[in-house]
């Protein structure tokens, strides 16, 4: 682990794993880094810089939650790249984290080689998501054990009737493949979110999806945007729309995978990834 000190004073956290040329990656959730892993082993090939977002992991609670909030956030990893020495990162988000990216990319284009966006949130761009489309997307899951409880939580989800167990009934969805890895998985990144932060991070003004999509549209480096087959939060669809508002970007679906593809097909995200990166 290593630390620096943000421009308000907050000491953020940052971990390194693995060797090659590095690429900066943004958790989702806000949440701490350690939920991702090695990518499922793209730290052989790459060194994986690992921001634990202020408020997370082993960053500091700032004094000021509302410093939280995404687009705030963007100083933070321009502040990381001042620390690392780069005049361009090669970025790599995943989920929530992608909101961050392309605010950064919006604010500062020049420092970015190429940007990475797995299973995206669309909500930097004012993307929406039916819940039609997010039945479609698991609707190839439906042979599983678990689906009829799950797709009936999805529901209760969709019509405003959700409760906490709702949300505890669909994490199968999230993952390729429900077995012990993956509720192994959910469990730790249950204990590592602060809904204080998440709070924070997605309160208003956070987002500004006008501005957000001009500047993409003017964005000239590549972009890889990733969707799980199956996953419905971020549905491959909808990583397509998300796609069609940059002018150097390609599109992938990943067979079988869900908001996390690294655990449901390790080979086959890291061959995608290093593709991208090469």
């Amino acid at each position: 682990m290593e630390l620096f000190t943000a421009h308000d004073g907050t000491e953020l956290a940052y971990h390194v794993v693995g060797d090659g040329p590095p690429v900066v990656c943004l958790p989702g959730g806000p949440q701490d880094s350690a939920y991702l892993g090695d990518l499922g082993g793209l730290s052989a090939h790459r060194q994986l810089i690992m921001l634990d977002l202020r408020g997370t992991g082993r960053s500091a609670m700032p004094a000021d939650i509302a410093s939280c909030r995404c687009d705030r956030l963007v100083e933070d990893v321009e502040a990381l790249r001042g620390r690392l020495g780069l005049d361009r990162i090669d970025l790599l988000a995943h989920s929530g984290g992608a909101n961050l990216a392309v605010r950064y990319a919006g604010r500062h284009p020049g420092h970015v080689g190429r940007l990475g966006l797995i299973t995206p949130s669309v909500r930097a761009v004012g993307i929406g998501i039916t819940d039609e489309l997010r039945r479609e997307t698991v609707q190839p899951r439906r042979d599983e054990p678990w689906f009829p409880e799950a797709f009936a939580a999805l529901e209760a989800i969709g019509a405003g009737r959700a409760t906490a167990d709702s949300w505890q009934a669909v994490a199968p969805f999230s993952y390729g493949r429900w077995d012990e890895v993956a509720q192994a998985h959910k469990a730790a990144e249950d204990k590592q979110l602060n809904m204080e932060v998440v709070a924070a991070f997605n309160a208003e003004g956070a987002f500004d999806p006008d501005a957000t999509r001009a500047a993409l549209a003017r964005f000239e480096s590549p972009v890889l945007l990733l969707a799980g087959e199956v996953d419905p939060g971020a549905p491959p669809a909808t990583t397509a729309e998300f796609a069609g508002l940059f002018r150097n970007a390609e599109f992938i679906v990943q067979s079988g995978a869900g908001h996390f593809p690294w655990l449901d097909d390790a080979d086959r995200f890291v061959a995608a990834i290093l593709s991208f990166l090469r």
